[in-house]
């Protein structure tokens, strides 16, 4: 059983979700979590979308994007929190990691659907993740997958 504030910030986060022209999926520990991995504490919500669905959403959510944010191992064409749900959740989008001299984008293939609260919430399927593009060279963003 998800923890009550995670529930709601999922339930909260495929409402905002509702209107997005392409796909979206909820990583990290978040989708472990939906998983039904090992007991894992889930401080927040990690959301990868496309650009153009952030923008949008930004715009309705009234948050504004955070500029500077990125590091030698991850970065975002566009990123932002949104800090009305019981967790925090992230936004990414053109989410890409560092892999050898360059930037790899981190772009699930597979999309499983999981009921939280009545509302649908997407991950990428558990078998993907050690051949996601990129996801092998960053193992904790797929924490609990077996990278």
């Amino acid at each position: 059983m998800l923890p009550a504030d995670l529930r709601e910030t999922l339930a909260m986060t495929a409402n905002a979700m509702r209107d997005t022209q392409d796909p979206w999926w909820v990583i990290s520990s978040a989708a472990v979590a939906l998983h039904g991995g090992a007991p894992i504490a889930v401080g927040d919500v990690d959301v990868l979308m496309s650009v153009g669905d952030a923008r949008r959403l930004i715009d309705r959510l009234g948050v504004v994007p955070i500029v500077g944010g990125a590091s030698s191992l991850f970065r975002s064409t566009l990123f932002t929190r949104w800090e009305t749900p019981p967790l925090v959740v992230e936004i990414m989008a053109g989410f890409h990691v560092a892999a050898g001299a360059g930037w790899t984008e981190v772009l699930p293939r597979t999309r499983v659907s999981v009921l939280v609260e009545g509302s649908v919430v997407y991950v990428p399927d558990r078998a993907e993740s050690p051949r996601c593009s990129g996801c092998s060279d960053v193992p904790r963003i797929w924490s609990g997958f077996g990278c």
